[in-house]
């Protein structure tokens, strides 16, 4: 049994935290004042309002005033961030975490704004300890529910890497362990991107009333080997974007995420940010619009020419129109 310390209630966090309950870990989830309109729920009712599932009983759920406590014992600090949080969480958090503290796991999906660093890299800075990347098609949802998935799991770190496997995998939630660390969070960032664009062809699609199947297979194809490009550029291995952290990732996202809902609104006319500022409102973070302005300073660093990435950007940014990811295509 592992000790296990999640960190932010998010919906990712806490869905981890149900699973890793589930299988039999010791589990503590720890919420800060960001997470205040759901800690309630969770420490009352042992429920959160993006999850099926309730928390399981034996998971103790901690506010922000007791931060040194769920670190204590702790072997695995799993830090629930978005990537925009990142930084401010790990310099948070790292004070309170202990010698018994070895690894770090990222949930995060998306790049530090700005200095376009990985998140692994903010939280190797920020934590001093070796850091593992968990990313690939994960709907916190279904993880919370056991439903079957499949994950990647990263880091350079052997041990590290072996250890938290361990932890983590059961028969219900599969994992494919590999050190390509920069593949896998390029992945986790340009998949976010690509998935806005396919929501924008489905939102035509409906405003055209008809299916543009064929479209969205050709778009979906060439976004991937887009993200398998830019992978290559970053310095990771071009078959990590054909495995579960790019292909697999992209086609659960575009199937179902915040970034495809987004995207649908904007391809049936909304106005991109007010329709950003709408879905935060709501408690939706859209991570592939401040992506999109990661993955655009990407192609300029690296001289790529990444079309379905760039219409994304243009049309969220720059006030294009929603037929640019149309052209993207051709």
């Amino acid at each position: 049994m592992a000790r296990v310390a999640v960190f932010g209630a998010g919906a990712a966090g806490t869905a981890v935290a149900i699973h890793l309950a589930r299988k039999g870990e010791d589990v503590v989830v720890w919420g800060s004042e960001y997470d205040a309109r759901v800690l309630p729920d969770l420490m009352e009712r042992r429920v959160h309002p993006a999850l099926p599932e309730r928390l399981p009983d034996e998971v103790q759920v901690l506010g922000p005033e007791d931060l040194n406590e769920a670190a204590k014992g702790s072997e695995i600090a799993v830090m629930g961030a978005n990537s925009g949080g990142a930084r401010s969480l790990g310099e948070m958090v790292a004070p309170a975490l202990g010698d018994d503290t070895r690894f770090v796991v990222s949930v995060a999906k998306g790049l530090e704004d700005k200095t376009l660093r990985r998140v692994s890299e903010v939280y190797a800075e920020t934590c001093g300890r070796p850091v593992v990347v968990l990313s690939g098609p994960s709907l916190a949802p279904e993880v919370a529910e056991g439903l079957l998935t499949g994950v990647a799991m990263a880091s350079t770190d052997q041990e590290a890497l072996a250890r938290v496997t361990e932890v983590f995998r059961s028969p219900s939630f599969l994992v494919d362990p590999t050190d390509d660390v920069a593949g896998v969070e390029i992945c986790g960032t340009a998949k976010n991107v690509a998935a806005i664009g396919a929501g924008i062809l489905e939102g035509l699609a409906k405003y055209r009333q008809r299916d543009l199947k064929n479209a969205r297979a050709a778009m979906f194809t060439r976004a991937v080997h887009e993200i398998a490009d830019l992978v290559e550029a970053a310095g990771g291995r071009r078959e990590t974007a054909l495995g579960l952290a790019g292909m697999g990732d992209l086609l659960v996202t575009m199937l179902g995420g915040r970034n495809r809902i987004y995207g649908e609104a904007l391809g049936l006319g909304s106005e991109p940010q007010h329709t950003l500022h709408d879905m935060e409102a709501r408690g939706l973070t859209v991570e592939g619009a401040g992506s999109s302005q990661e993955v655009q300073a990407l192609m300029e660093r690296f001289a790529l020419d990444l079309p379905i990435h760039r219409a994304v950007y243009v049309i969220v940014h720059e006030g294009a129109p929603p037929e640019r990811i149309l052209e993207a295509v051709r």
